[in-house]
């Protein structure tokens, strides 16, 4: 079991700061900080520049000797958190970090990578260099992307290109083709919309071909291309409620009513 070696040296300082500077004052009444700064300061130099005994020299003196030599400049620029955390290079050369997606290097794609965020700024480290540096955006399911970071011609880098998802789209029907490429053209650069591609495009695994397709042509009705969106579609059986029955309105046959065809 280790035991301190300084800790006497730590409390017998701390006594010193007591007795000779906080005890003067304790009848004192300060209204700020600043206020109290300035009528410690002559405490503490005469503290400082009193000898000591048994070291024949004050503690300014010894500082002045020992410690000031040695001492390395202030940082130029203040302290400032950051939050770091591991996250995997996706398809589309993009991490993601509180629901906000930042562009990589597409060399990157699948890789794992380290990301440091501040307050104003988001930078992301692979084998402990930096591949990329984007100011922070907290708009989450929005895309900050750096030209340099996509490759010139994607489809001879990749295996994903707006080509295959539409020809995977096109196995299931033409109704989630046609949602496909309203995913893609929404985006500002087509790698953009991988992510939702693949989500959406993944649904047919859990719920069946003709359940995506019947879903994507719902969702096409009501103006929904989005991964969630479809899925809530799937997971509430929407799906399989034909949009006619869905729309029907009966109303009930009575005098006061002048039906549809009054307006006509």
């Amino acid at each position: 079991m280790r035991k301190p070696k300084d800790k006497a040296k730590v409390e017998t300082g701390v006594q010193v700061v007591e007795r000779w500077v906080l005890a003067p004052l304790r009848d004192h009444t300060f209204f700020s900080i600043a206020e109290l700064n300035q009528a410690m300061k002559p405490l503490l130099d005469e503290v400082n520049h009193r000898p000591m005994k048994h070291l024949a020299a004050s503690r300014y003196e010894l500082f002045v000797e020992l410690d000031q030599p040695v001492l390395a400049p202030l940082p130029t620029q203040p302290y400032e958190y950051a939050h770091w955390q591991k996250a995997r290079v996706h398809i589309d050369y993009h991490v993601a970090y509180a629901k906000h997606f930042y562009s990589v290097p597409y060399t990157l794609a699948g890789k794992e990578v380290t990301i440091r965020a501040t307050e104003k700024t988001v930078e992301i480290f692979y084998g402990y260099q930096r591949q990329a540096s984007h100011r922070r955006d907290n708009t989450p399911g929005r895309f900050s992307t750096l030209y340099e970071h996509m490759p010139s011609a994607h489809q001879a880098v990749s295996d994903w290109s707006p080509t295959r998802f539409l020809r995977w789209a096109e196995e299931i029907g033409p109704q989630t083709t046609q949602l496909v490429g309203a995913v893609l053209e929404k985006r500002r650069h087509p790698q953009q919309a991988y992510r939702s591609c693949l989500g959406i495009l993944g649904l047919a695994k859990g719920y069946t071909n003709q359940r995506l397709e019947a879903a994507c042509g719902r969702g096409l009705a009501a103006d929904i291309d989005t991964y969630k969106g479809i899925h809530n579609i799937l997971k509430n059986n929407l799906d399989q409620i034909q949009a006619e029955k869905a729309t029907e309105v009966s109303l009930p046959t009575h005098d006061n009513i002048r039906g549809q065809t009054y307006y006509q």
